[in-house]
């Protein structure tokens, strides 16, 4: 794993444009369950049964008993030190660099992230479909289901099931990826989609692919430096090494 890291830090060095993606693997070290994985909220709950339009529109109330869990849950969780090595990457010595998260925790602005892209939306941020209103709230619990001054019921501003990435936040990354001479990816299983073709997208336009995770993944064959361990423990020897 040393000699791995030694060479992402090599290529690192070298970069002027670097692009990190992170998942869910990042903020579980921080205590975050994820989705999948033995510790996964599906073991209790079936999350795509909740986390969709279809039964907001039935039954709000319930899915905000779920959110309200999950935001109780995120509430007391703190950036771990992956979080803190990848905001002191961003002050290093690149012409840009983007921070793309499928995480919805907030852990990365908390940590000082600053160019950061929440493609899955943040948790905590509430918004209003049928007038556009969209707030930052960190109400725990929220009334379930909280109130638009509209009338209408408030939903968290997160993509669901069967909902596709908001445009604006898709074409941020479309616009990041090209740019990219470093792909650093971090923490994630590479499965979810569109999020899991953005390394190769970015490879294809000539990026080099670093990864950072606890096990292989689909994306492991194709990363030119795969790093097998914690974030937490890989990237602030990373940062370290570049800084």
């Amino acid at each position: 794993m040393l000699g791995n890291i030694d060479k992402a830090i090599e290529i690192l060095g070298k970069a002027r444009s670097v692009v990190v993606m992170t998942g869910a693997g990042v903020s579980a070290e921080s205590g975050v369950p994820t989705f999948r994985g033995k510790d996964g909220l599906w073991k209790t709950y079936r999350a795509e049964e909740i986390a969709n339009p279809q039964a907001f529109a039935a039954n709000p109330a319930f899915v905000w008993q779920w959110y309200n869990m999950r935001r109780k849950m995120m509430k007391s969780v703190s950036p771990n030190p992956a979080h803190e090595a990848l905001a002191r990457l961003e002050s290093g010595p690149f012409k840009s660099f983007t921070l793309i998260t499928q995480n919805i925790d907030g852990l990365h602005s908390l940590a000082g992230s600053r160019s950061i892209i929440e493609v899955h939306g943040n948790i905590w941020r509430i918004r209003c479909d049928s007038c556009g209103h969209i707030e930052h709230n960190e109400t725990v619990p929220l009334p379930e289901p909280p109130y638009c001054d509209c009338g209408a019921p408030l939903r968290p501003d997160v993509v669901w099931f069967g909902e596709s990435l908001d445009n604006e936040v898709l074409s941020a990354v479309m616009a990041a990826l090209p740019r990219a001479d470093v792909m650093l990816v971090v923490g994630t299983s590479s499965v979810v989609y569109p999020a899991a073709s953005f390394a190769i997208f970015a490879k294809q336009a000539g990026a080099t692919v670093i990864e950072v995770n606890l096990a292989p993944t689909p994306l492991t064959p194709q990363a030119d430096v795969s790093i097998m361990g914690k974030a937490g423990e890989v990237m602030p020897l990373i940062a370290r090494g570049v800084l």
